[in-house]
């Protein structure tokens, strides 16, 4: 009998793998925070000797799943301004409230109510662009989740920097205290082409090429936008962040709403990926990405949630359903992203577009042990024809029942292990009173 730490037995188990594998009454073994093995069941039982086992019955194992894009800490002000276009939204509600209440100790509150909710609905890994990014890091590290922290760089003063060099530097003194964590990757988080000017820019670019540094912006999230760049620069934001050396494999556009054949050319021709974020774009009405059209030139299209104040949930689930069904009424075509492809963008082509996709995003042997188990078993679920469907269409975040990182279980019978929901609440319910009555 070989010795391993953990062996999960479930009905099916959905890899998404390479050849989008869908094992039926398999067990996956762990040990050394690592999957060591995926076999039938009875071959499990009759080879590995674990520490601990678990009989999920009729659930689905899957990959964590990869949220590319939110503001974790902005949890704090989820539906405090709702049904306003995004500018109004920015200008007139987050930028005035972010000047008045983020501090590290509003990011780090904030930022674990952000971590306990993405557990319970099954992400084991985020990637988050906000201030203070120091106090996110904590919170990872505690809480025992993933993150890619996109460092903040705008050309105006915040509570965390006054300058494009000053967040430039706090930042790379970030990722060199983090440079060899498997669970903190700290990366450029330029906010937008309307909020850098150009000189930081081509110093990110640069910063980005000789030290191999990954770059999220949000990019095209509004016509607008285009509109203000082609007045302001002569040319469409894409064109302009391509002339400036940003685009290429290393980089990730957040929103790309506002595309034509052109833009989709440059995103293709540079191996940038596109993180699609469709509920917060649809609740500020700032358009839709053309995803069919984007899988169709070969770009990897990841999927993010964007921040509680703009969708106004981290939940994955429910990001996939909208996602495959917005993509299929864009594109006037039933066909366009199928439901494994759906899953595909919520689990390894976040992984990808991350640099993580050979560790995390699949389950495969000699992977990281960043698992999910998808209760299947009640009514709502009935029947199953197709669990990969079942995921997309049919499931919610409620029937996530446990959760592995690095072999680690976070959640276990939706109780988490590692934060104190209660807690939690409590905290939530101090700074709303604080923000209610500072505004009364």
């Amino acid at each position: 009998m070989q010795k391993a730490d953990t062996i999960l037995f479930s009905r099916w188990i959905v890899t998404v793998n390479a050849q989008r594998e869908v094992l039926e009454n398999h067990a996956l073994v762990i040990d050394q925070q690592k999957i060591k093995a995926i076999l039938p069941a009875d071959e499990a039982q009759q080879q590995f000797e674990a520490g601990e086992a678990f009989n999920l019955g009729d659930s689905v194992l899957m990959p964590g799943l990869v949220n590319t894009h939110g503001h974790a800490a902005m949890t704090m002000f989820r539906g405090m301004a709702d049904d306003l276009p995004l500018m109004t939204w920015l200008n007139d509600h987050m930028w005035p409230a972010e000047g008045k209440w983020v501090s590290e100790e509003f990011v780090a509150d904030g930022t674990r109510i952000a971590i306990g909710e993405m557990i319970r609905c099954g992400t084991t890994t985020f990637s988050d662009n906000y201030f203070f990014p120091e106090q996110a890091a904590l919170e990872v590290k505690k809480a025992g989740i993933r993150a890619q922290l996109n460092f903040p760089i705008m050309d105006f003063p915040t509570a965390w920097a006054q300058n494009p060099d000053e967040y430039i530097k706090k930042g790379l003194a970030l990722r060199e205290q983090y440079a060899n964590d498997d669970q903190v990757h700290v990366v450029f988080g330029p906010h937008a082409p309307y909020t850098v000017s150009d000189e930081p820019l081509e110093k990110i670019a640069q910063l980005a090429k000789d030290q191999g540094i990954l770059i999220q912006m949000h990019v095209h999230e509004t016509q607008g936008e285009v509109d203000e760049s082609i007045e302001k620069y002569g040319k469409r934001p894409i064109r302009r962040l391509y002339d400036l050396g940003l685009l290429g494999p290393h980089m990730q556009c957040v929103h790309m709403t506002a595309l034509n054949d052109e833009d989709i050319q440059l995103i293709a021709e540079t191996g940038s990926h596109v993180m699609h974020c469709p509920e917060s774009n649809l609740k500020l009405a700032s358009g839709f990405c053309p995803v069919h059209k984007l899988q169709e030139q070969g770009i990897n299209v990841a999927l993010g949630t964007d921040g509680t104040a703009s969708n106004n949930d981290l939940d994955m689930f429910g990001e996939m359903r909208t996602a495959a069904q917005l993509a299929k009424a864009v594109a006037m075509n039933a066909e366009a992203l199928p439901a494994g492809e759906a899953l595909a963008m919520a689990t390894i082509n976040g992984a990808k577009a991350l640099g993580l996709d050979k560790h995390v995003g699949s389950l495969e042997v000699g992977k990281l042990a960043d698992i999910i188990a998808v209760d299947l078993s009640d009514l709502e679920s009935q029947p199953i024809f197709s669990p990969v469907s079942h995921l997309v269409y049919a499931t919610t975040r409620n029937q996530v029942t446990d959760v592995w990182v690095g072999g680690k279980q976070l959640l276990a019978n939706r109780e988490l292990t590692t934060l104190s929901k209660a807690e939690l609440i409590s905290t939530a319910q101090a700074w709303q009173s604080k923000i209610v009555a500072a505004r009364s």
